[in-house]
């Protein structure tokens, strides 16, 4: 394999004030990440030792609410890509090259992957700093409340769901193979593309490197900026490593400010890891490639643990009681760690006519809560699957929403 990148190819140039895309989570940022991209998500510190509590409703079911403090989410937006755009100005010329941080990577990537360090010293000195992708990356000055009202109309909108019924009935012979192949619903696969980026109407812009690169060595100030960093340059490295795999200039991939890709938004990495060749044509495209966009998606989830014919949600009881039990447990982590005995045994009720109650007792669940300011917050059991949702976007809110849109689209699309 080459290890030089070939020839820079005339590619349309990107305002980055459009297509702005909030992969940091991953892939949170978007981040991505991350299920595929590294998005970043709060975390919230629990006020209560949620078994003391779990006990303590065991006994007493009347404690008022307690304190807690919402899972992060990440307003995920785009825009239309603009006709005729134009790079933006550099503010430092030739800012990343003969730049110390940038030779070490070089230097580091050269002996862990035996790339050609001229050329990756060529690659860099045409990279240009993106102002935008460092600003867009930037956390708020302010923090604002979490608010799981406003962030799901976002998504469970007409233009979604009419939007994820035509793409279903465009694309049925490929989704109907990748629920067959993968055990992941049709549905689940249309709502994640109908987030990410409204079925490939908003992929992003920017040139991917530019973005990379800017995040990689001028992440903006943040708590865990070394974090953020450290996890950009990995993408970074991803990024080229799939340039030089598959034989295209890294200069001519574009995507979402933090870096995620194509009609999935898949990072680098989750590119390198789960995308699949799904149409047979030889090649994997993410961009203009709906078959192979769909088989990705799929394999990403069945990777991380898909389990087939499972639920993804329960909903519990509206009792008191219930949701005094579901407030305890909600501690914000996101894989399943208590099992659905710890809250029947303490008394919850589950909202679920079809489940059997005395079967799934070993069944391995989360509390997803959904905070809305000024309302009462929602509560939601999850399961495996749920978990399997927030590798794709570590927020709970970007979890539930796909699972919203998804049973929407399949109700919408049901005869």
């Amino acid at each position: 394999m080459s290890d030089a990148f070939p020839p820079a190819q005339t590619r349309p140039t990107h305002r980055p004030d459009h297509g702005r895309h909030p992969t940091m989570a991953a892939h949170s940022a978007r981040a991505t990440s991350s299920i595929g991209r590294p998005l970043t998500t709060g975390r919230r510190s629990p006020h209560l030792n949620p078994l003391r509590a779990i006990g303590a409703f065991g006994i007493a079911l009347c404690i008022g609410a307690l304190a807690v403090t919402s899972v992060g989410a990440h307003a995920q937006t785009g825009a239309r890509q603009a006709a005729q755009t134009e790079f933006e100005e550099e503010v430092i010329p030739q800012r990343y090259a003969a730049n110390p941080e940038v030779d070490a990577f070089i230097n580091d990537i050269v002996a862990r992957d035996g790339f050609n360090r001229s050329e990756l010293q060529k690659v860099f000195s045409r990279v240009v700093f993106s102002q935008t992708a460092a600003r867009l990356a930037a956390p708020p000055a302010t923090p604002g409340q979490k608010n799981w009202t406003n962030y799901e109309k976002r998504f469970l909108d007409n233009t979604r769901i009419n939007g994820g019924v035509r793409f279903w009935n465009q694309n049925a012979a490929a989704l109907a193979r990748a629920a067959r192949e993968y055990g992941v619903p049709e549905e689940i696969i249309v709502a994640i593309i109908g987030v990410e980026t409204i079925y490939g109407r908003n992929m992003g812009n920017f040139r991917t490197i530019d973005a990379l690169t800017t995040l990689a060595f001028d992440y903006p100030p943040a708590r865990n900026r070394s974090e953020r960093m450290a996890l950009f340059r990995k993408e970074l490295e991803n990024l080229l490593l799939y340039a030089r795999e598959r034989g295209v200039d890294p200069f001519s991939i574009y995507g979402s400010y933090a870096g995620a890709i194509g009609i999935p938004q898949f990072m680098p990495s989750s590119i390198r890891n789960y995308a699949v060749d799904y149409s047979g044509d030889g090649k994997i495209n993410l961009t203009s490639d709906v078959a192979d966009a769909i088989g990705s998606v799929a394999n990403f989830l069945k990777q991380h643990g898909w389990q087939p014919g499972q639920p993804v949600v329960w909903n519990i009881a509206n009792d008191r009681g219930s949701q005094g039990l579901a407030e305890a447990g909600a501690d914000g982590q996101p894989e399943p760690h208590w099992k659905l005995s710890d809250f029947i045994k303490a008394g919850m009720l589950m909202n679920e006519p079809r489940l059997d109650v005395g079967s799934a007792l070993d069944t391995p669940v989360l509390i997803v809560d959904l905070p809305t300011p000024g309302q009462a917050t929602q509560y939601r059991m999850g399961l495996t699957n749920f978990y399997v949702l927030t590798r794709y976007n570590r927020s709970f809110f970007y979890a539930m929403s796909v699972y919203d849109l998804a049973d929407a689209i399949k109700a919408a699309r049901a005869p």
